[in-house]
């Protein structure tokens, strides 16, 4: 008698190959069988006509803060996730002097848009080092199993104090404490180590992130150190500027040190080498014996613009300015009337000095790619639904449609802006990515862009979009379920998931794929001390497994915890694992 058994649904078994009819049998936490006679089980599921799959396995969240306070790790957990890596994009909470506690949640809510007094208040800051902070997270339990990268960021911070913060480079003496502390966050269980290269991610005072112009000799000795450690993925968000030679050194780390190395790959405007160009130095660096992988995200990584949101087209106007401080029930009535709208709509923006002021000007008024987001919003929008358009064909102002988009729903409008993977006006690009065996799915950044992105959504999406909707190049179910659930867990050396066989975790999902449909976000204040986030639901989820246990049924959560901080690299517990 088994302890679970999945009786009548046809298995994606996150291998790549064709669905099949299979019961899925599990017992102490494992899948213990797949086929036709597995036997009964004390407890069983009708999967009949509905698709098992593997849990899906997310490989750059941000949810270093969220996981020290919070067990259900929403959203994620909304959409079929049962393991996430944290600690991405160089930035999170360990090593942590005590006087660096607030600079490091500045940095975190600078780049990722996450509050920083839900941050004040949520984390306890009981540790100190990186090991000591693993322990923290193995405190509480979850839905979800965890794992984490060092972040480069805080180690710097930790090494080198304020001259960190005064851009000095870094001592011989520095660069060796730093790739001690990388090794030995590793041996506790870290795994990978993570950088920022990128202009674009600032704290919250606008300062660059620690490592962004790290030398090659820093980075080449941190790589050394995950060597001595045995595993680890070297994970790194950059600009790509031509001069860094961004993935000739990633070669060399790769092939030296013998560890896989990933990056974000997006299509941008003005990217100085363009992502054609970084796909085909990837794949020479590969043939020369690296193991780089490009990232990349499924859909357009957009704003989603509202007015309790973090920006908004009316942002940088002065009759906002009057209100962005009022309560939300004093800026509504404000909103609300007629005079305030018509002066809104009417006057110029004033825009505040910034690097970043063409961002600025598409935010306040690149009406050509912004899009409405009602219920049944399409991520792969045409030119006829953009603001623009829509505004001309009606006869009024795109300002006036987006101040009225913005007040549906008495203000809690979404108007939705691309801002990369989307200068085509189309994914088409991102089809043939999905087929290449150098790319990874990632980039969802769940837990993080709080009040402008909510992409944690993005296994439903891939489900949704490209398997399902999309009008012309769709992708086999089979194929997106090993994307977001094999490739993913064996990058990061959990050689134990992602695959529905004998030995391997019970982390399944149990979905109707014609019922899918992620439903409209919205934006809830349930952070520590009221911090706003965005959230998204999906229908379509039947359950969500975790170790054996049912962790969601139908959206809902059931209760048990099952999730662990998984610590170094996994394997399977039979032979059957290996491939």
């Amino acid at each position: 008698m088994h302890d679970l058994v999945i009786r009548g649904g046809t298995v994606v078994d996150g291998s790549g190959q064709a669905p099949y009819r299979a019961d899925v049998a599990i017992d102490a936490g494992l899948i213990s069988a797949v086929g036709n006679e597995v036997g009964k089980g004390r407890e069983e599921i009708d999967a009949t006509g509905k698709f098992v799959t593997p849990g899906f396995v997310d490989v750059h969240t941000h949810y270093d803060g969220q996981a020290t306070w919070d067990s259900e790790m929403a959203p994620s957990s909304w959409h079929g996730v049962t393991t996430v890596v944290m600690g991405n994009c160089g930035v999170g909470f360990a090593p942590a002097a005590p006087d660096k506690h607030d600079w490091l949640i500045g940095l975190m809510e600078g780049v990722e848009d996450i509050p920083g007094t839900a941050l004040t208040e949520g984390l306890t800051w009981d540790w100190e080092t990186f090991p000591e902070y693993m322990d923290a997270l193995a405190r509480r339990p979850r839905t979800i199993d965890i794992a984490t990268h060092v972040p480069h960021a805080a180690v710097r911070a930790y090494v080198m104090g304020e001259r960190q913060a005064r851009n000095e480079d870094p001592t011989e003496a520095d660069i060796v404490r730093m790739a001690e502390i990388v090794e030995e966050g590793l041996r506790a269980g870290a795994l990978g180590f993570s950088t920022s290269r990128t202009a674009v991610h600032k704290s919250i005072k606008g300062e660059p992130v620690p490592g962004t112009s790290a030398t090659k000799e820093e980075l080449i000795a941190i790589g050394r150190a995950m060597g001595r450690a045995g595993h680890g993925v070297f994970e790194l968000a950059s600009d790509m500027r031509r001069d860094w030679d961004e993935l000739g050194w990633m070669g060399e780390v790769s092939r030296e040190f013998g560890l896989p190395v990933t990056f974000s790959a997006v299509k941008t405007p003005g990217q100085e080498v363009d992502l054609e160009e970084q796909l085909e130095e990837m794949a020479k660096q590969n043939a020369m014996g690296a193991r780089i992988f490009a990232q990349i995200a499924l859909r357009g990584i957009g704003v989603i613009m509202a007015w309790q949101g973090t920006v908004h087209p009316f942002r940088f106007r002065p009759a906002w300015k009057e209100i962005e401080g009022l309560p939300w029930d004093q800026q509504l009535a404000r909103l609300k009337d007629p005079a305030f709208r018509a002066r809104m709509i009417s006057e110029p923006n004033v825009f505040p000095e910034s690097d970043v002021v063409m961002l600025l000007h598409m935010i306040a008024g690149g009406w050509f790619m912004h899009y409405e987001m009602d219920p049944d919003f399409n991520y792969e929008p045409g030119e006829a639904d953009s603001i623009m358009a829509r505004a001309a064909a009606a006869g009024v102002t795109p300002e006036s449609l987006a101040y009225d988009l913005l007040m549906q729903d008495e203000g809690t409008g979404f108007i939705y802006f691309p801002i990369i993977n989307y200068q085509d006006g189309n994914l088409d690009f991102l089809k043939e990515l999905q087929l290449r065996d150098d790319t990874v799915t990632g980039l969802s950044d769940g837990g993080a862009h709080c009040g402008t992105i909510c992409d944690a959504a993005a296994g439903t999406f891939a489900l949704q979009h490209w398997v399902r909707d999309r009008a012309a190049g769709r992708i086999p179910l089979e194929l997106a379920i090993k994307r977001q659930c094999r490739d993913t867990a064996l990058l990061y050396g959990m050689e134990d998931r992602g695959l529905l066989a004998s030995g391997y975790l019970a982390d399944i999902n149990v979905i109707d794929l014609d019922a899918l449909k992620l439903g409209k976000p919205w934006m809830a204040f349930d952070l520590p001390a009221g911090g706003k986030r965005l959230l998204q639901k999906a229908d379509g989820y039947c359950y969500t497994i975790k170790a054996g246990q049912v962790t969601f049924k139908d959206g809902a959560m059931q209760g048990p915890l099952p999730g662990v901080v998984i610590r170094g690299p996994q394997v399977a517990s039979t032979a059957l694992a290996a491939e």
